[in-house]
């Protein structure tokens, strides 16, 4: 069978190998599911596919960077400060330490909601006409760019548009590195491969606090530099090395660009891509398959809310979201009101996500996506609540609380991200998970005016993250299951895939 091609269908029924199962035929034309034909090609994991996927996850370092960055940039000055080090934060520099918190939490706040404006207007970007390779690309490098702007501010007015710039800029570039790393590999390995983004995140959160000691006595504007230009070199590895996703070329109707990428990641000769593409070309099942394709900027979107299971699908995984973003995104941003070293405290929280990423790893394929994300959701929120007592050893062991529940929210936050992904076929997956993001977004927005608020209360700070996320962790229970579940490509096959799921016996 050295000749045989999985891009290819063969009416023999002897048509088989070894080591992969026969193509899943279509019930309407009898022909394999686009599905199995590229699980058929990189079913088998590569190293071409194993250093592409770290390649593209290793945008998630910046990603981190720019996200928490602000814990440090925009820091309250602590009490000795003098002017050896008075511009060591934008509070310090603008002379902020005045100011309510409403003023000194606008920059984070707007970054935030430039993300939740690029994640609307740039979610169906990468499903429609970008790819998701490119939607990667200008993503990093306006992010990278606005991120260099930052360093030049002349006040809190001008440092708050360029946040909500590089929010906006951002938006898509956990979207899309996620999505890609998933469809570059098959089925058996995506659940881990899609790990390596979050262990490149926990990599670049804890950077942070390494460059902010070494920038102790300096201007915070060092920061902004020391993130930004390793970001921009980064872009130009991406636009000439890496490869756009085989699946969403395929979907698009891009067979020869698709062939030429799977030749590339998965061991197949030139003359099975010449047969594949030859089979590609006069396949009857590419128009109903490729039906998605031909649309236009927002169709991703309309398709997703046209449909009842998947809008309702899409409402719980947002519901869900909301609370599990409100506490990762904003526990770092709050650890300057607990009595505790700021730059120990963080670094504790970024090295918190390596065993959380690790745990994600081991067990993704092991436990159910819906009982783990309410489990941790809960817990998490348990330990967020206890964080906020007060007096004798409370104070002693706030660090400890506040450390547990954040572990819980990364590990809630993985599951999330693995689990939007496989609950949306490819026709719309990069749109509906950048809408899933949007939710752990919105839910961030709000957490630096709660921390703000915090200084005077603790319980509107961590209290309240406990209390949320708590109820937005059920919400992940209405949602079908999907471990150990094939990708799907169109919505036909994932509404089938429903409707098998609900007449099967348990």
């Amino acid at each position: 069978m050295a000749e045989s091609t999985p891009l290819l269908y063969h009416s023999d029924s002897s048509f088989t190998e070894p080591s992969f199962q026969p193509p899943l035929l279509d019930n309407k034309q009898h022909l394999p599911s686009l599905n199995s034909t590229v699980e058929k090609c990189i079913g088998e994991f590569t190293w071409s596919q194993f250093l592409q996927a770290v390649l593209v996850s290793f945008a998630w370092v910046f990603d981190a960077q720019q996200t928490f960055i602000s814990v440090f940039t925009d820091a309250q000055p602590s009490p000795n400060c003098t002017g050896k080090n008075q511009k060591t934060s934008i509070i310090s520099e603008w002379n902020l330490d005045q100011e309510n918190s409403f003023i000194t939490g606008l920059p984070t706040s707007l970054f935030f909601l430039g993300c939740l404006a690029g994640g609307i207007l740039l979610a169906t970007l990468a499903d429609s006409s970008f790819g998701r390779k490119n939607m990667l690309f200008y993503s990093c490098l306006f992010m990278s760019l606005s991120s260099l702007l930052a360093a030049f501010s002349i006040n809190i007015w001008m440092y708050s548009v360029i946040k909500f710039l590089c929010g906006f800029a951002r938006a898509t570039i956990g979207t899309s590195a996620l999505v890609l790393t998933s469809e570059l590999v098959g089925n058996r390995w995506r659940g881990q491969i899609s790990v390596v983004g979050f262990f490149c995140f926990t990599i670049g959160f804890l950077s942070l606090p390494v460059m902010a000691y070494a920038n102790i006595n300096s201007s915070w504007r060092n920061l902004y530099m020391w993130t930004s230009i390793p970001s921009i070199l980064y872009c130009l590895i991406v636009r000439f090395f890496v490869r756009e996703s085989p699946r969403w070329l395929l979907v698009k109707g891009r067979k020869e660009e698709a062939a030429e990428t799977l030749k590339y990641i998965a061991s197949i000769t030139q003359s099975n891509v010449t047969l594949a593409i030859n089979g590609m070309m006069t396949s009857s099942r590419s128009d109903s398959d490729l039906t998605t394709a031909k649309t236009d900027l927002y169709s991703a979107m309309k398709i997703l809310l046209q449909k009842k299971w998947s809008s309702r699908r899409l409402s719980m995984v947002m519901a869900s979201g909301f609370g599990i973003g409100m506490v990762y995104y904003g526990m770092p941003l709050g650890l300057g009101n607990l009595s505790f070293n700021l730059y120990l405290s963080v670094a504790f929280n970024a090295l918190s996500e390596l065993p959380s990423s690790l745990i994600t790893f081991v067990l993704i394929d092991k436990f159910n996506r819906r009982t783990a994300l309410l489990a941790f959701a809960v817990v998490s929120g348990i330990f967020s609540v206890l964080s906020t007592m007060e007096g004798g050893v409370w104070n002693k062991i706030e660090i400890f609380l506040e450390l547990i529940s954040f572990f819980c929210a990364c590990t809630a936050f993985n599951v999330y991200m693995i689990f939007a992904t496989e609950l949306f076929p490819t026709c719309v997956r990069n749109s509906a998970l950048a809408m899933a993001r949007q939710a752990l977004v919105l839910g961030g927005s709000i957490s630096p005016l709660l921390v703000g608020e915090g200084r005077k209360n603790k319980f509107v700070c961590y209290g309240v993250f406990g209390l949320v996320i708590c109820c937005s962790g059920v919400f992940g229970v209405f949602l079908p299951e999907t471990r150990g579940r094939q990708l799907s490509d169109t919505m036909e096959e994932e509404e089938d895939k429903g409707s098998n799921a609900a007449i099967l016996p348990p």
